[in-house]
């Protein structure tokens, strides 16, 4: 769960950068805000699709180990 909580508060972070509201980057990722709230909180089940659109939106790359 350590890196989901990780992962979660880098979207966060990134997007608090950006300057954008949750709204903002839900409309641009093409999902619901609720869906960005459950990313950037780490709770609920978003898909792995949804993860992917908001961080391309956010200009991040997921990498895996």
């Amino acid at each position: 769960m350590r890196d989901v909580a990780s992962i979660a508060a880098g979207i966060r972070s990134a997007r608090k950068d950006a300057g954008i509201t949750q709204e903002d980057l839900a409309h641009l990722a093409g999902t619901s805000v609720r869906t960005v709230r459950a990313i950037e909180t780490a709770t609920g089940n978003p898909s792995l699709q949804a993860v992917v659109a908001v961080s391309n939106v956010l200009g991040l790359q997921l990498m895996v180990r």
